[in-house]
């Protein structure tokens, strides 16, 4: 005997979840399959306890600082059992009431791992369940290379179990999670290299955020090797880690190494192939713009579509298909341009729309920009001078805005409401005629000349 839903979604994640909440707010009767805890990668291991330890390290930058506002604290020391404790908890507390939220929402939690018998039947543990509708939602994992011994160094997931802080730790990559996990660290009181496969930190992101974050991070103490591949790993007789590179470098002396070097969909073990469910070749699945696979009936939101991997991606995209599955609204779907995005790095950025060079392959000389970088008023009394730098990128007559870039601190915080601007096709002459609020850097953003 199967058991029947309405909607059941593969992975209790930021978009199992919304999808599921929003359908069953409609009347429908849902499911949700997990094999770990609920949250996902965001509540587990990734944005949630993450931004905790970036408040740590955002703490232990202000304690350098305060001497320089007059305050004398003496010798101080870091915990990092404590925070982890804490954070730990914290995050736990999150997992238990997403327990409670399902059972309010009238939705089943079904603890197991999914796999597909056809395109409207799952199989957990033995039980098969029923569905008009199933969402693959399982979201993503952390990647290890198959370099020689990478299994001496440890991933993002790896760096949430660390119990102390360590003294010397090497990150290999060059993305937002790589940048992130090497700021903190280095602020906590590691010592921390970087080394990336090609030239820059962030390639993906306007050159003017990576510039600067490269200078604000080496103005750190962070040692940041280009164009560093890693042959070989080993242990050393001491317990520490040497690496071995491709131009032949020896790097010695690490107690940790952190790969931080992209992240694989979590596809591969769903049988999607008994359903006819297309994936590609890194086993991502491809949608339209409604979330649909290729087969009727079956959809995919979240990191497994390889679409802007962030969680309020996911769970905007899990709610628009809710209201259009259920909800009568037959044209909801996502948008997935303009979506905004932060890096906290130290200092944070916050970025939406297209970089100067996106902006100048589509519409050549039809771009203007207007950019600033200036160091701020917080940062007027410290001995370290953090430079903040800002970005517009227009195009056209009317100077529509369609990039809106900032690096520096509060810039995490600034973004929203200028992403709301950009979306509803803010000019260059709106955000002029905005009144600014003073002092603050963000009115820089409408000040901007």
């Amino acid at each position: 005997m199967s058991q029947h839903y309405d909607l059941i979604a593969i992975g209790g994640g930021s978009g199992g979840l919304s999808v599921a909440e929003r359908a069953a707010r409609y009347g429908a009767r849902c499911a949700v399959i997990e094999k770990g805890p609920l949250g996902g990668t965001c509540v587990n291991v990734g944005c949630v306890p993450k931004k905790v330890m970036w408040f740590g390290a955002s703490i232990a930058h202000t304690l350098e600082d305060a001497e320089h506002y007059g305050f004398h604290l003496g010798e101080t020391a870091f915990d990092w059992k404590a925070l982890k404790t804490k954070r730990d908890n914290y995050v736990h507390g999150i997992n238990d009431w997403y327990h409670t939220y399902l059972a309010d929402s009238n939705i089943d939690e079904i603890v197991g791992e999914a796999r597909f018998v056809d395109a409207r039947t799952l199989e957990v543990d033995g039980q098969h369940y029923t569905a008009d509708h199933i969402v693959v939602a399982p979201g993503g994992a952390p990647m290890l290379p198959e370099t020689p011994g990478a299994g001496l160094g440890i991933t993002s997931d790896g760096f949430f179990e660390l119990e102390s802080l360590p003294r010397r730790v090497a990150v290999v990559g060059s993305g937002y999670i790589a940048v992130e996990l090497a700021g903190m660290l280095n602020a906590l009181g590691s010592d921390v290299t970087m080394l990336l496969r090609r030239e820059h930190l962030l390639r993906d992101f306007d050159a003017m955020l990576r510039e600067n974050l490269m200078e604000e991070m080496l103005g750190d103490g962070i040692d940041i090797l280009a164009r560093t591949q890693v042959r070989e790993v080993c242990g050393a007789d001491d317990g520490t880690l040497v690496i071995e590179c491709e131009n032949g470098q020896r790097l010695e002396g690490f107690d940790e190494l952190i790969w931080a070097i992209g992240r694989y969909p979590l596809s591969a073990g769903l049988a999607l192939g008994k359903a006819g469910i297309e994936v590609d070749a890194s086993g991502y699945i491809p949608t339209d713009k409604f979330q649909n696979t290729n087969v009727s009936g079956v959809y995919a939101i979240g990191d497994v579509t390889g679409q802007a991997q962030l969680t309020p991606v996911a769970i905007a995209a899990g709610r628009r298909l809710g209201d259009r599955l259920f909800g009568g609204m037959a044209d909801r779907h996502l948008a997935y341009e303009n979506i905004a995005t932060v890096v906290f790095s130290h200092p944070p950025i916050g970025t939406v729309g297209l970089t100067e060079s996106e902006a100048r392959d589509q519409h050549g000389e039809a771009v203007k920009v207007y950019q600033t970088r200036f160091t701020a008023m917080y940062n007027a009394l410290t001995e370290r001078k953090q430079k903040t730098a800002m970005k517009l990128v227009t195009v056209g007559a009317q100077e529509k805005v369609v990039g809106c870039h900032v690096i520096g601190p509060g810039a995490d915080e600034m973004l929203q409401g200028f992403a709301v601007a950009i979306r509803m096709g803010a000019t260059k002459k709106d955000l002029d005629d905005t009144v600014a609020i003073h002092p603050t850097s963000a009115e820089e953003l409408v000040t901007m000349r």
